[in-house]
């Protein structure tokens, strides 16, 4: 048998390719038997009984009779395309007003411009989630704006938002917060910021925040804007800055941009040019709606007498309607951002593989690093920023791959902004000679540096909007349809974008401070990426929120909330004196039988100026020594004086005093106080260390020396946190009061304890505060002997209520800080060593209520340098 040595090829049977069209009759046909089968499936769980449950049952439309008028409807139908057709196409303002308000409406409301917001008839601004929210949300005008303001129904819910927060996500429109940005040399705009910010970026030294992390772009500030002048000048806002980072600046003017770097090409000799490049920068300072135009004003009249002092430009422009933000906050953000985020490029993370390049002199780099970039939230450090050009999250795949790569930290990428001219000469040739060294070309790299740098040039670059929905719902229609083998009829009919439209968008992710184990995040981006981002984070789990539910987080955690919570600013002056006129108004609508009780809703604070000068009149020098036993103290408890009588205080309801929100104006004020003898203590000058000696009786209280004035300035308040003992609970407005020792042990010890407490008469209660002819508030002292035995002298008042669902209920209040002291010394000498703590009793009465609450009130500056932040 001879074999032939070569095989004959094998003929591979044709493959059939799946029919194009399907006839469903003959598909019927020849799967009789099965759908046979699968309805007696049927049959047999339902027992041969088609009809709809009776609970699952809906309503029919039999009860409307325009379905009857079809003639009308399909009019209406026919005219609403026609003018949808027309509104799309013309561009004649006049001709658009035209058309019915119902098609010019959804028209405006589907629109997408790519800068400014859309408005209502009386020019309030609706954000690019105003559709979205409407349908879920009760929405208010505030600030210029339509905000959500919580979800519908009486205002309950905190316990579930609580738990969600803590197991799940939170989002938040808060695009209402706009951008100003300054442009010009460094030193000029460190300059700037001296002048408003307090505390000023030379001020800082808290180990978070350094001053080259915020100057370099890795990190961002947080200060409180104030008018230009005095250090105690008028507050106006908490803002947050963030410089655009040096790297940035840097390769933007260096000379290297549209051509490939050439190899010999000495960057050293250009070093005179980086110094004078790298001086100009961007900053960018974020402030509240409520605030905007004032802190807007303030910035340009402090660029003004720069100007004017140095003779150099300086760049002041708004960013209003061009940037928006998203806040995210729970435990798992982090995760929700790993799943919708995909980064194509970043500059720190380029900067980063070019640096490991010239350091490590490697021949490849993971082209993993991009999905690295956010793989765990610990290599990010507090207050990290960090500049990112993701992708469209609406036009992501299914599943995410994920790579398992060594991330890099933020302090990597601060290192990486340090590299000198020597290795970025050696970047150059290197770059010219080994092409393969990299996974992203030059040209990528510079493409999407400039990407990054539309974020931040929004003023003079034009901003590509997204893909418009319909665009990308027909691209899925046709995979699925080429996926299933069919033909699309509609594909001549290619839906097409209207314009430049771009599928990647830049962001800056802002790593937020949170206590204990919630975590946040800001998104900043494009205004008309808004939509784009939103859907995809509601969809994948974040829970949207409104300022209702977001203060009740601020009140959860401690942080103050803006402006409920800086009564020193022009915002919560005009945010209270609105909703006082709402309050009352909604008031005179009813029955006067049936009225509430008139209170001040706008908290009178000048009225502890009656208490300060009760005290003032008999104050005493407090000295400090070691080893003596305490004496006698000023007690708030004392009666008035015979030659202070006073039956009612006038006072102006605006806040006059001063607010201590950094270590150094709190130290400053034990300063002026004579010695600084205040049983007050910074966190900044080591306080803990001292308040634990004075609680063990290792420094001891010497009374020998007696003054009459120890303080004659503004009335300074300091922001406590309030816990209510044992049982309580405190409203927005409630007074904070100084108790007597004698009230304390009706809470605290056994013996003495009273189920009813201490509690005003119903008449005193009624009487406590009054309202004259001009709308001002005082307070009324009462007359009878019975009267002053219950009443207490106010010291602060309540400006966040409790959480009603929080498992820890604290309120957020401010309280006169030489008083506070003085309560705490007259405490701490009543009581054993082992009584002592840091806390401070208090007593805390809602404005209708007649019972007083024992509460324990916690000096935030005594935990924290500064009193900053902000929710």
């Amino acid at each position: 048998m001879v074999v032939d040595g070569t095989k004959k090829p094998k003929v591979s049977a044709p493959v059939v390719a799946p029919p194009r069209k399907i006839n469903v009759q003959k598909f019927a046909e020849s799967r009789a038997p099965e759908l046979q089968s699968l309805q007696c499936i049927v049959e047999n769980r339902l027992s041969n009984d088609y009809k709809s449950q009776r609970n699952k049952r809906r309503r029919t439309t039999s009860f409307n009779d325009q379905i009857a008028r079809k003639g009308h409807r399909r009019k209406r139908q026919k005219r609403g395309i026609v003018d949808k057709v027309n509104a799309e196409s013309v561009l004649n303002k006049e001709s658009v007003m035209q058309l019915p308000r119902r098609v010019r409406r959804r028209y405006e409301l589907k629109s997408n411009p790519e800068s400014g917001f859309c408005s209502s008839g009386d020019g309030t601004k609706r954000l690019r989630t105003h559709v979205w929210h409407a349908k879920r949300f009760s929405m208010t005008k505030l600030w210029g704006y339509h905000l959500p303001l919580g979800l519908h129904g009486r205002g309950k819910g905190s316990r579930a938002l609580l738990k969600k927060l803590k197991q799940g996500v939170l989002v938040h429109d808060a695009s209402y917060y706009s951008a100003v940005q300054l442009e010009g040399p460094e030193d000029s705009l460190v300059s700037v910021l001296r002048m408003v910010l307090v505390p000023s970026p030379t001020e800082e030294t808290h180990p978070r925040n350094h001053n080259d992390s915020v100057l370099s772009g890795i990190t961002y500030g947080i200060a409180m804007l104030h008018q230009v002048g005095a250090p105690d000048s008028q507050a106006i806002a908490p803002v947050t800055y963030m410089w655009r980072p040096t790297f940035q600046e840097n390769i933007k003017d260096l000379g290297v941009s549209d051509e490939k770097i050439i190899p010999d090409v000495d960057l050293c000799k250009k070093s005179e040019r980086l110094e004078c490049i790298s001086s100009s920068r961007h900053l960018w300072v974020w402030i509240h709606a409520s605030a905007f135009e004032e802190g807007y004003d303030c910035l340009k009249l402090a660029c003004q007498k720069e100007m004017e002092k140095r003779g150099i430009s300086i760049s002041c422009s708004s960013l209003e309607g061009k940037l928006a933000k998203l806040e995210l906050m729970g435990s798992g953000t982090f995760r929700l951002l790993q799943k919708i985020l995909h980064p194509v490029s970043s500059i720190s993370e380029n900067h980063w593989q070019l640096k490991q390049h010239v350091t490590m002199e490697e021949n490849h780099v993971s082209q993993n690093t991009k999905s690295s970039i956010l793989k765990n939230e610990e290599h990010f450090s507090s207050r990290a920023m960090l500049s990112l050009t993701v992708k469209d999250p609406r036009d992501l795949p299914v599943k995410k791959t994920v790579f398992q790569t060594e991330p890099i930290s933020t302090k990597a990428l601060s290192d990486a902004q340090e590299t000198s001219c020597k290795e970025l000469a050696d970047l150059g040739g290197m770059l010219g000679k080994n092409k393969d060294m990299t996974s992203l070309s030059w040209s990528e790299f510079r493409d999407s540096q400039y990407d990054v740098d539309d974020l931040w040039y929004a003023t003079t670059r034009g901003l590509k909007p997204p893909v418009e929905d319909s665009v990308l719902s027909m691209e899925k229609h046709r995979e699925r349809m080429v996926n299933f083998c069919l033909d699309d009829i509609n594909v001549g009919e290619a839906n097409s974008s209207k314009g430049p439209c771009s599928r990647t968008c830049p962001i800056l992710l802002l790593k937020n401070d949170m206590k204990e184990l919630t975590m946040g995040w800001s998104v900043i981006l494009r205004l008309s990426w808004v939509k784009a981002f939103w859907i995809p984070l509601v969809t994948n789990g974040a829970h949207a929120i409104g300022l209702r539910e977001k203060q009740w987080i601020a009140s959860d955690l401690g942080i103050p909330f803006f402006p409920q919570d800086f009564p020193d600013c022009k915002a919560y002056s005009f945010f209270m004196a609105a909703k006082a006129a709402e309050c009352n108004q909604k008031e005179d609508l009813r029955p006067p039988s049936v009225r509430n009780l008139r209170v001040p809703i706008l908290p009178p604070w000048g009225i502890i100026h009656t208490t300060f000068n009760k005290e003032i009149s008999s104050m005493e020098t407090l000295d400090l020594s070691a080893g003596e036993n305490l004496t006698n103290a000023n007690s708030l408890s004392k009666s008035c004086p015979d030659n202070f009588k006073i039956s009612y205080f006038d006072s102006d309801n605006s806040f006059d005093g001063t607010l201590a929100r950094t270590g150094c104006m709190l130290t400053t004020l034990l300063n002026e106080t004579k010695t600084g003898r205040l049983l007050l203590f910074p966190y900044a000058a080591d306080g803990k260390a001292r308040i634990s000696k004075f609680i063990k009786g290792e420094l001891m209280l010497d009374m020998s020396h007696r003054s009459s004035i120890i303080y004659d300035h503004k009335l300074c308040f300091i922001r406590v946190l309030l816990h209510p003992f044992k049982e309580g609970f405190f409203e927005e407005g409630a007074v904070i009061c100084a108790p007597r020792p004698s009230d304390i042990s009706l809470w605290t010890s056994s013996s003495v304890k009273s189920e009813a407490g201490l509690k005003l008469s119903e008449s005193a209660m009624r009487s406590y505060f009054k309202e004259n002819s001009s709308g001002k508030w005082g307070m009324q002292i009462p007359d009878d002997s019975i009267g002053r035995e219950s009443h207490r002298w106010p010291i602060g008042f309540v400006t966040t209520a409790c959480v009603q669902g929080s498992k820890r209920l604290v309120a957020q209040g401010f309280c006169e800080a030489v008083l506070l002291s003085d309560l705490r010394a007259e405490q701490w000498k009543e009581m054993p060593l082992k009584q002592r703590r840091t806390e401070i009793y208090v007593l805390v009465r809602n404005l209708r209520s007649v019972a007083y609450r024992l509460a324990l009130a916690s000096i935030v500056l005594e935990y924290q340098e500064n009193d900053i932040d902000f929710l």
